[in-house]
């Protein structure tokens, strides 16, 4: 399978204060974009720490408590992103959540679920200094993963990540057809810094990237106060795709509630691109270190 429909969230941070009420908000969520006939879908970086909402407002408000809060929490997300990937026969990435792992050490974790159940699981690789200096995330240390699906092989760079063309480049060799991209953003500098390194991974490797970003304001959360960012889908701009390399996006940066963008994409055609391009970025890249 080649064409695919594609579902990329832009993403409100809502207070959402019970469990029950969560689980009707990411279902409902996910069967709007289902409905749309999506059979991959992305949610941004740092999804998971709406799950705070549910603790008490004075460790919700507190960065360390709210991330410490939600640990227990977590398995049961897990649980019931599998079984909405399961029931719908869907490609899901639900975003990411810090994980507190064994060693002691928070790490920013993205899982993918398909058809069948969780697929596995990619650690952001190079943290911002927000991370570092302020959250105490910790950078993965399993390296880059290549997920293989039912839509094809798909890699994982979380935000951050996106802007080092090496991690791209890593992916595009281990046969990467589509990244996904989860960002959270609170400026429109930081928004537009994943974009340009999205876009330019896109064009080097000659491939598609899918964007989801959070969005719009968060007063009760110290971590996601602020969020902007577009929903987007990168492609090479060559034969075929828009001169821009933008193939989809959001038409604002900030939004009032949760918002889809569906795209329709053959990724055959991004491929062919390769072999039939302009240009061909690609193959020409082991030039430059020959300089």
């Amino acid at each position: 399978m080649t064409k695919i429909t594609l579902a990329s969230c832009q993403y409100k941070i809502d207070l959402i204060e019970t469990w029950e009420d969560y689980v009707l908000h990411l279902t409902h969520l996910v069967r709007a974009a289902v409905d749309s006939g999506a059979k991959l879908l992305l949610l941004p970086e740092y999804s998971g720490l709406v799950l705070a909402g549910q603790l008490d407002p004075q460790t919700r408000s507190h960065l360390h408590g709210s991330i410490a809060g939600i640990q227990p929490m977590i398995p049961d997300w897990l649980e019931l992103c599998e079984k909405l990937a399961r029931t719908h026969g869907i490609v899901l990435q639900p975003g990411s959540a810090p994980v507190r792992d064994p060693d002691g050490e928070y790490r920013n974790r993205a899982w993918l679920f398909g058809p069948d159940g969780l697929i596995g699981h990619q650690d952001k690789i190079i943290m911002t200094r927000f991370e570092r200096e302020q959250w105490g995330i910790a950078a993965g240390e399993e390296g880059l993963r290549s997920f293989e699906t039912p839509l094809g092989t798909l890699g994982i760079l979380i935000c951050y990540d996106n802007e080092f063309p090496m991690l791209g480049r890593k992916l595009a060799d281990m046969g990467v057809e589509l990244v996904l991209s989860p960002s959270c953003t609170d400026t429109l500098a930081g928004a537009y810094r994943v974009r340009i390194g999205a876009q330019a991974r896109a064009l080097e490797n000659q491939i598609a990237v899918l964007v989801s970003p959070t969005a719009g304001n968060a007063p009760w959360s110290p971590a996601l106060d602020e969020n902007r960012g577009r929903a987007a889908l990168y492609v090479p701009p060559d034969y075929g795709m828009p001169p821009s390399g933008v193939f989809a996006e959001s038409e604002s940066d900030d939004v009032n509630e949760s918002r889809w963008l569906i795209a329709e994409i053959d990724l055959a055609e991004v491929l062919r691109l390769r072999t039939e391009g302009q240009v061909a970025t690609r193959r020409d890249w082991p030039e430059q270190f020959a300089v």
